[in-house]
């Protein structure tokens, strides 16, 4: 009798344990289905964005009824003022130059400051410090782009106008590369700690076994062993500046002209693109066409960057076992 009852519990044991192996294959299965399900989602929506680009930029350049618009002429005009006279002109080149203005102008002022801070966050920072600046600088991260702008022409602009800094107008790119520069130093910041404190403390142990001081272990240790991960948030905060809309739109002005003058007004990619779609063209004109161009010319920029970054990230990066 008993044995016939171990028998039994056996029996059912094991087809609890079959039933449950079935249900943890289900289980994993239905896992795996989503998570390459959201993956394609997002690859579809890239090529989707990509596909919408390409054909209104075609559209743009093949228009009917419009003077014809050459692509090389788009690439290489020095003139934009698609809204302005009978004749419209589209070069492109004065919305890339005031683009790259005030993200160089961005650059400058946030690369050095955040790679520094970074530095002091992961090698002199005591925990509590870096714990209360590291809070800092994620509110810092939260704060919506347009209070930047704002900040940009209340009290950046401003302090330009002084007397001291004559020359300046009430929109000028220095006053926008400045607001950029503060809303992509976060990024810099907290991915260049990333790397910096991902190198192995063995390097540092050895340099200070070697006689180094705190210094030169991280000025030659700590900074070339994760330059890799800098460069890359180099180029990601970068990427970041060069979409940014409302900072310029707000505080760099409307006026595309193909300068290096930080004083002088300039009108980016992304202001222009602003400003067609308040309702300043007709929504079938070929002004609303000329966005998509502009847009996918961004589009080629940002990619050659983060391709570079790629390309930097896989070359120079160091393991450590």
């Amino acid at each position: 009798m008993t044995s016939i009852a171990a028998r039994t519990a056996a029996e059912v044991s094991q087809r609890g344990r079959l039933r449950s192996s079935t249900f943890q294959a289900s289980f994993e299965w239905a896992i795996h289905a989503a998570l390459i399900a959201v993956t394609l989602l997002s690859v579809l929506t890239t090529v989707a964005i990509i596909a919408v680009l390409i054909e209104e930029t075609i559209g743009f350049f093949t228009m009917e009824n419009q003077p014809e618009i050459s692509v090389w002429k788009f690439f290489t005009g020095t003139e934009w003022s698609p809204l302005l006279g009978a004749r419209p002109l589209f070069g492109v080149l004065p919305l890339v130059a005031g683009t790259m203005l005030v993200t160089a102008i961005a650059g400058l002022f946030a690369l050095p400051l955040g790679l520094l801070t970074a530095i002091f966050l992961s090698e002199y920072a005591a925990p509590r410090t870096r714990a209360v600046l590291k809070s800092v600088l994620e509110v810092l991260a939260g704060v919506p782009t347009v209070v930047y702008g704002f900040f940009a022409l209340t009290f950046i602009t401003p302090c330009l106008l002084q007397p001291l800094s004559s020359g300046f107008g009430t929109y000028n790119a220095m006053s926008a590369g400045i607001a950029v520069g503060i809303m992509i130093l976060p990024i810099v910041c907290s991915l260049s700690e990333d790397a910096l404190r991902a190198v192995p403390h063995s390097l540092r142990d050895g340099a200070y076994a070697l006689g180094a001081t705190k210094f030169d272990v991280t000025a030659k240790v700590v900074v070339p062993a994760g330059l890799s991960g800098v460069v890359a948030a180099f180029l990601l905060a970068l990427t970041r500046a060069i979409g940014e809309t409302m900072i310029v739109a707000l505080a760099a002005g409307g006026l595309a002209q193909l300068t290096a003058n930080p004083t002088q007004q300039v009108q980016t990619m992304t202001a222009y693109m602003v400003q067609i779609f308040l309702g300043d063209a007709p929504a079938a004109g070929v002004e609303y066409r000329s966005s998509y161009a502009v847009a996918f010319t961004l589009f080629l920029i940002t990619f050659a960057m983060t391709w570079t970054g790629a390309i930097v990230l896989k070359r120079y990066r160091e393991e450590y076992e």
